[in-house]
């Protein structure tokens, strides 16, 4: 083996070592994790643990659906899936679809644009997860109510869906108009809805396409998505999420959109008849007039366009939230950005949008088109050096962020208490946007000197403090110390000031590692990321030296 193919291992061998925490390098402390870091684990969890397939054939998996019962867990194989026309249809309530894995990817149910809607849902609490489902001539997923009850409790969960041939995810009444019974309290979370180059040229009407798209539809979730693409040559898009049609309530919150004609939607029809209508009259304003979509909050999203396609397209990128004959919206801290001019960032249009519009940080307009607004905290006409990528979509927040950074005005609580990454807002104004910046972990934490003896570790802890810190709290472990134990760990100080960059920690110790961390808080009351840890003992490593003759 060759001096070099040595030297290698040994690198590699001390860098597995370091990253598993058994080893550390006296030189430096472990690196703070990278962001963009949305959905975090605690925002998407898995729902479940893998299991044994139930199904590893098309009509096993036909058979299963047809003849389940309720309470039923149909577990897939891995696999591609070439469903050839056949269809799912769950006409029974409380029946879950989902892969034996929990690998969203590991599973392909393919339409090839044959199968005209893969899973069509009639039935309440029907749960699909960690699946992949391609190319369907109209939906892949269709939820409807039935001739005989609302259909409620629908989870979209883990899912990646891929070149529809209409919209990807449908929810409707049976009936379209005039219906007694609509589908009502559904999620559609954690998943990724995307209209590729391959499949555009698959869309047909004039763009009739569209991401979420639902009708009469009460209380639904839309949130931690990534949806992208939908955008068409010619025609114009539906947007990536869209609820309207007498939609009522809708949360839309934390989901990334990536380069579709439209972004958000609420509303858009300016009539209609036999539509849904509500007892309690949650749109007085309107005086009996035509309302599109009543109340509902769009939340922490990130909406960005960059795509030339797109832009060259007949409509380019039309609106990032667009709101139509909504009455009662809330529209709060949203980042709205693209490297071209939209038609609008945000837009409000026809009289009987009543919106308060507050809090959002966009790149280019807020298009007052008609109706009643109530704007506040707004920043238009921002530049993309305001985030961290502004011109790939990153939209966090810049260090640099100043002019949106505690410029906004402070909300009702429950109305916008975290941000696109969950991260808490604080007390104090808050920052402008969808990402409340998180300062960075201190630089250059460590134990620079230590003293022990049979009982007790005395470490002193040096650090360099940034220039904006107010406070810092230090705590230390037996284990390792991350995100989600920080707060067990124990406490050793949190009244540090200003300025102070060492602190001598006095803690019990009968020979294992002791491992140290910190936090800082800056003016404006936001607290810093977790540093890495300082522990002790440190282990120095000297690599050999190799001379060359």
């Amino acid at each position: 083996m060759s001096i070099r193919h040595i030297l290698r291992l040994i690198i590699a061998l001390v860098g597995a070592l370091v990253a598993t925490g058994l080893l550390a390098l006296a030189s430096a402390p472990p690196l703070a994790p990278a962001r963009p870091r949305t959905p975090s684990a605690d925002l998407c969890p898995p729902l479940y643990s893998p299991g044994a397939p139930t199904v590893s054939t098309v009509t096993e998996l036909q058979n299963a659906v047809n003849s389940a019962v309720s309470g039923d867990t149909i577990l897939i194989a891995d696999g591609a899936y070439n469903l050839d026309g056949v269809y799912l249809r769950f006409a029974v309530s409380n029946v879950t679809l989902r892969s034996a894995s929990g690998n969203r990817e590991n599973v392909i149910l393919d339409g090839n644009y044959a199968t005209t809607e893969i899973i069509q849902i009639v039935a309440s609490n029907v749960t699909i997860a960690d699946l992949t489902l391609r190319e369907a001539y109209y939906h892949p997923i269709h939820v409807m109510s039935s001739e005989s009850g609302d259909t409620t409790g629908t989870r979209i969960y883990n899912v990646h869906i891929v070149d529809p041939g209409e919209q990807a995810i449908k929810i409707n009444p049976y009936t379209g108009e005039n219906a007694f019974y609509f589908p009502d309290d559904g999620v559609v979370a954690c998943s990724h809805i995307e209209l590729t180059d391959a499949g555009r040229s698959h869309i047909r009407n004039n763009c009739y396409t569209g991401g979420v798209d639902a009708h009469q539809a009460r209380d639904w979730v839309i949130r931690d998505n990534l949806i992208e693409g939908f955008w068409c040559e010619s025609g114009l898009s539906e947007h990536g999420i869209h609820l309207w049609r007498s939609c009522r309530d809708t949360l839309v919150e934390r989901n990334e959109l990536h380069n579709n004609a439209r972004g958000i939607g609420f509303g858009m029809a300016t009539s209609g008849s036999g539509i849904r209508t509500y007892s309690d009259n949650p749109c007085p304003g309107a005086g009996g007039g035509y309302v599109d979509h009543y109340g509902g909050i769009i939340r922490n999203n990130f909406v960005f366009a960059n795509d030339s396609g797109l832009f060259a397209s007949d409509y380019g990128f039309d609106c990032g939230i667009c709101l139509w004959n909504a009455c009662g919206a809330r529209i709060l801290h949203n980042s709205v950005a693209s490297t071209q001019a939209p038609g609008s960032s945000i837009e409000w249009r026809f009289d009987y949008t009543d919106a308060d519009i507050i809090n959002n940080l966009v790149s280019h307009n807020l298009w007052d088109r008609g109706g009643t607004s109530n704007l506040d905290g707004n920043l238009d006409s921002q530049p993309l050096s305001l985030f961290v990528d502004g011109t790939n979509g990153d939209l966090h927040l810049a260090a640099s962020a100043g002019a949106a950074r505690d410029q906004g005005v402070t909300l009702t609580t429950e109305l916008c208490d975290d941000d696109i990454d969950g991260d808490a807002r604080p007390n104090g104004p808050p920052d402008v946007g969808a990402d409340e910046y998180i300062p960075p972990s201190v630089a250059g934490f460590r134990v620079s000197h230590a003293i022990t003896d049979s009982t007790t570790l005395t470490a002193t802890l040096t650090w360099t403090p940034p220039a904006d810190v107010v406070t810092t709290t230090l705590r230390y472990s037996s284990t390792l110390i991350t995100e989600d134990n920080w707060a067990s760990a124990t406490l050793l100080t949190d009244t540090l000031t200003s300025g102070t960059s060492i602190f001598t920690a006095v803690v019990p110790y009968a020979g294992d590692h002791v491992y140290f961390a910190h936090r800082w808080q800056n003016t404006a009351g936001a607290w810093s990321d977790l540093s890495g840890n300082a522990f002790w003992p440190a282990h120095r490593v000297f690599l050999p030296l190799v001379l060359r003759s």
